[in-house]
């Protein structure tokens, strides 16, 4: 049987057939957001992508501003956890962002993530112009196609950032013995496993 990621790639790729003149040269700088449950767990992913500067835990998607950790947690904000993902378009594509995005999460869970549930921890492509949407919803209806059921993640037009508080970002480095410990009682790993096989979380 063909394995999913290389079937994603494939599909992908058909995405981004050039159609700018061969004289057009990207910003060196992009920004992508996406929402995976805890935001400790969406940076590392990205932060191994050759290309990717930067990544920024934070909540968008709400109505309130400047949040707090504790706001968000406790509900009625309307954001969720979610990463900011500076990148150079120029050696990573939106679409191999995508790709990662997805084998980072449960596709089939809407109202939340392994063990975290709730809004503030939904899962979300937040699109910032119709190129990227088109993209999200593209990679949505073949992953729909491959497997045969919903994909609960929503595809959302992107809203103010707030970056997390400092003790949120770069955990997996700042707490490694922690960070590796809530992704394996979460269950995160596990189910990533379950549904991904041997590119889970890559």
């Amino acid at each position: 049987m063909t394995r999913l990621p290389t079937f994603l790639a494939t599909a992908f790729m058909a995405l981004f057939v050039t159609v700018t003149p061969a004289s057009a040269q990207p910003a060196s700088r992009a920004t992508a957001v996406f929402a995976g449950g805890c935001f400790w767990c969406m940076e590392k992913p990205f932060d191994d992508m050759p290309g990717v500067i930067s990544t920024t835990s934070g909540f968008t998607g709400g109505t309130v501003a400047n949040p707090t950790y504790e706001q968000v947690v406790a509900g009625g904000t309307g954001h969720t956890e979610a990463v900011q993902v500076v990148y150079d378009p120029r050696r990573v594509t939106y679409a191999q962002l995508l790709r990662t995005y997805w084998l980072q999460v449960d596709p089939f869970d809407g109202d939340g993530q392994f063990c975290d549930q709730g809004d503030s921890y939904r899962p979300a492509i937040f699109v910032a112009n119709p190129v990227e949407r088109a993209a999200a919803e593209a990679s949505k209806t073949t992953l729909q196609q491959r497997f045969g059921r919903p994909i609960l993640v929503q595809i959302e037009t992107a809203a103010p950032f707030y970056p997390a508080e400092a003790y949120h970002q770069n955990y997996y480095r700042t707490n490694p013995t922690r960070y590796r410990f809530y992704r394996s009682g979460c269950g995160r790993d596990a189910r990533l496993r379950a549904i991904w096989g041997r590119d889970a979380g890559r």
